[in-house]
This record gives structure tokens, C-alpha cells and sequence, in this order.
């Protein structure tokens, strides 16, 4: 049997290559026409906020002033917000107007410290360390919920602004076509220098006349155009140039957003990301994960909590009320948190001068849109934030809520290359802790 090229292979044959690209594997081959359908959620896509390193919980959506300083630090009057009786870290004050909006759990926990492997059971809903990788969220709603046919192929159904992830693979066991489309670059640059698709110091112009090119030296479609790898081929390409010239770069590209809109996101990385993230799940992409590096604040935690938390307030804040104002957020959860939170006590000794460090048993995360009910809290921890006080949550509990939202079954089969019995979500088997779906929340 012929196994069609993928567009790396196209690069090394050069094929391709004249255009000047360098395509992620997540741009393998393929119409991007997810495979099984699913039911019709409430959620359509999501938009995943992931900041790396562990967020504080007590600096951030479940501040403890009551503590005192040994605890809260320096932060020590929070924010009461547009929802009774619902209060966040000081430094978010955007946010507090926005509360009605999205959700709380104050009681995530897994227990486990250690980043790689509590970012993989936040992300699957799984054990760590087992024999079998699972797919992370992100893969398996790209599976599942890739657009059929023509409509929104121009984009990949999973993309992650602006680096990959790194730690852990997001694809487990579906393989690369499942991988993220990592942009690289920087939105808040002039020019979003999106891997792959727009070069440093090539314009426009110059890639349509490389095509061009490229198509007059090309005298192997002329002489099989009917042949499988030959039709797979022409599709990788098409797909690619539409990628770089066509409708897909042009969501990338936010020189037509209005500057108030984009001053409002703020003019960061981040800011600029969130709008990018708009622009993504407006033209249909399911999946999109800003990975939002920074938290692993071990020294030095409020000098950082003072420039990351003004910067993450601006940008949540404004895209929580964009997607709204367009509509968008009835049916795109906003998920944001980390994979795990900090030491509830602040270590004053040098050289950490005022850091935390890694905590599992109890931390927070915020959910939005999609059909999660806003202006609630679920589940709380103790005085001090170092222990679950009530309705803990656990990763598959969060897990298995967004999917019911966005339509797919937990027990649905995922397609395992050995032909192994995968789940989309464990089974009762497999012995995960969970407390039940969120039904506070939908």
C-alpha cells in the first residue's frame, strides 16, 4: 500500500520546498475532517489559558488575607467583585467586573508536585505514569471535533500560540496528525512571523511568484494526476498556500483589528494572543491553547505576581467581554489555570526571598462561556489554602464537564494504533479519582 507524503516530505523533495516553508507536523496531511462526529454541545471550541509553572491560588482567585502575611504576602486586600460575596486577588481589578461571566473551582486537586506529571492529568483527566500515553484535552477535541469537509479546513483544528507546550506530548497515542500547529512568533510584533507561514523578509508577492514557479517545474502531477499520493500530495499543497496566502494567514494577521480593540487586550505577547485566540475560534477552530509561561515563581513571587497579574487581568478580561459582545462566548469555554497551584506559605528565607513553591493538594481554576454558568464558586479550601475544604475536584472531574458541553461521549473509543481499548475518559476500571461532573456549573 502507498502511504501519501506528508508536507515535511514534501519539503525534503523539494516539491514544496520552493515556497519556503517549514510546516509543524500538525500540518500532516490530511483535509482536517475529523473522524467520528459527535452530539451538538452547547460548546463548539475552547479556548485553553494554560499558565505554565503553576499559578498561586491565593495570589490570584482565592485570596486568604484573613491568614496574614505569612500567607497572603504583601496582597492583602482583594478585590470584592460584580457577584456578591466573590472576592480575587487585588491586582485583577478588570476581572472583578467581569465575574458574572465565568465560574471558580477553588478546590482542584491531584496531589501530585511535580510539573510534567501534573500537567498531564490536568490536561487528560488521567494517572500519571501508566503504561499507555493518553491524548491530552486539546487532541482528543481535535479529533472529535475537527470541521467535516471544506468548511474551516483552511485551518488546523488544533493550535497552540505561541510555543509548544514541550513537557509532555499532547497527542499520546493518536500520533502527530493530532499534534498541536504551534505558531511560533509574537502577535504584538509588527509582523506576526508565524512558523511556516510568514518568513522574515519574504513578502506576499515574492511567495506567489515562488508558486509559480514551483508549478512550471512540476512535471510529476502532469504525468500521474490520478495517482492517491500524487492527489494527497496536491491537497497538502493546497491546504499549505491556502495557509500562507489565503483566508488562514489572514487570521493571523491583526492589522485589521481596530487599535482601540487591540490596546484594550494590551499590546504583550499575551494580550495580543488572546486576540489571536478570537480570531481562531471565530473562523471555527475547536481547540486553541495559549501557553502562558511565567508562574513558577519560586523566587521572588510578588514582584512577578505585580507585572504577570495586571497583564493576564487586561487580557482575559477583554477577551471574556469580545467573545461576548460577538456572541461567541454562549458557545467557547474559556478555560485558565495551570497544573497545580503554590505553597500557601510564602518561604522568606534566601536566596527565595519571598517565593512558593509547588503545591498539588489544592489550587484554582477559572471556567467561562460554553455553558458553564458564570458568577459562581465551587468547592473551597481551608483557612489557609493548603488543603481541599469542601466538593474537591479533580482533573477528570473538569475534563469530563467540557465534553459533555462540547457534545462527546466519555466513553467514546479513542483509535489506539495497537487496537488497545481507549476511552475518551477513564472508566471505573482504571480507578481515577473523581467526585462527579461539575453540575454546579452546567
Amino acid at each position: 500500500m502507498r502511504i501519501p507524503p506528508t508536507r515535511r516530505d514534501v519539503l525534503r523533495t523539494g516539491l514544496l520546498g520552493a515556497a519556503g516553508l517549514c510546516l509543524a507536523d500538525g500540518l500532516a496531511v490530511r483535509a482536517w475532517a475529523g473522524g467520528p462526529r459527535v452530539a451538538a454541545g452547547k460548546a463548539r471550541s475552547v479556548i485553553q489559558i494554560w499558565m505554565w509553572g503553576g499559578p498561586s491560588h491565593l495570589d490570584t482567585f482565592d485570596p486568604k488575607p484573613e491568614a496574614g502575611s505569612a500567607y497572603a504576602g504583601p496582597l492583602v486586600r482583594p478585590l470584592e467583585t460584580n457577584v456578591a460575596g466573590m472576592r480575587i486577588s487585588e491586582l485583577l481589578p478588570l476581572l472583578a467586573k467581569q465575574a458574572d461571566k465565568y465560574a471558580l473551582i477553588r478546590s482542584m486537586t491531584h496531589g501530585n508536585f511535580g510539573h510534567e506529571t501534573a500537567a498531564y492529568m490536568v490536561q487528560t483527566g488521567r494517572k500519571a505514569g501508566e503504561r499507555i500515553v493518553y491524548p491530552t484535552v486539546g487532541a482528543v477535541v481535535s479529533h472529535f471535533r475537527a470541521p467535516a469537509g471544506e468548511e474551516g479546513s483552511h485551518l488546523p483544528p488544533y493550535v497552540v500560540l505561541t510555543e509548544p507546550q514541550g513537557r509532555f506530548d499532547e497527542a499520546g497515542f493518536l500520533g502527530t496528525k493530532y499534534r498541536p500547529f504551534a505558531t511560533g512568533g509574537d502577535p504584538s510584533q509588527p509582523r506576526f512571523l508565524v512558523e511556516g507561514l510568514v518568513a522574515a523578509g519574504i513578502t506576499e508577492e515574492q511567495q506567489r511568484e515562488r508558486r509559480a514557479l514551483l508549478a512550471r517545474l512540476d512535471a510529476l502531477r502532469g504525468t500521474l494526476p490520478d495517482d492517491p499520493a500524487v492527489r494527497a500530495l496536491t491537497r497538502s499543497e493546497e491546504q499549505a498556500y491556502d495557509l500562507i496566502l489565503g483566508a488562514g494567514a489572514r487570521t493571523f494577521n491583526l492589522a485589521d483589528e481596530p487599535d482601540a480593540l487591540r490596546d484594550r487586550y494590551g499590546r504583550t505577547k499575551f494580550g495580543q494572543s488572546c486576540l489571536v485566540a478570537r480570531r481562531l475560534v471565530e473562523q471555527g477552530v475547536p481547540y486553541v491553547t495559549i501557553n502562558y509561561a511565567g508562574w513558577d515563581t519560586h523566587k521572588d513571587n510578588f514582584p512577578e505576581m505585580r507585572r504577570k497579574l495586571p497583564e493576564l487581568d487586561r487580557g482575559l478580561a477583554t477577551l471574556l467581554e469580545d467573545l461576548s459582545d460577538r456572541g461567541l462566548l454562549a458557545s467557547t469555554i474559556v478555560w485558565c489555570g495551570g497544573e497545580f497551584g503554590r505553597t500557601p506559605k510564602v518561604d522568606t528565607e534566601a536566596p527565595w526571598n519571598g517565593g512558593r513553591g509547588h503545591w498539588g493538594k489544592v489550587f484554582s481554576t477559572l471556567v467561562a462561556g460554553g455553558g458553564f454558568k458564570g458568577g459562581r464558586v465551587v468547592g473551597s479550601s481551608d483557612a489557609k489554602g493548603e488543603e481541599v475544604k469542601t466538593r474537591p475536584v479533580y482533573p477528570r472531574d473538569l475534563v469530563a464537564s467540557m465534553y459533555q458541553l462540547l457534545g462527546i461521549d466519555a466513553g467514546a473509543r479513542l483509535p489506539h494504533p495497537e487496537g488497545l481499548d481507549t476511552f475518551a475518559l477513564p472508566t471505573a476500571a482504571d480507578a481515577v479519582p473523581s467526585a462527579g461532573i461539575l453540575k454546579e456549573l452546567l
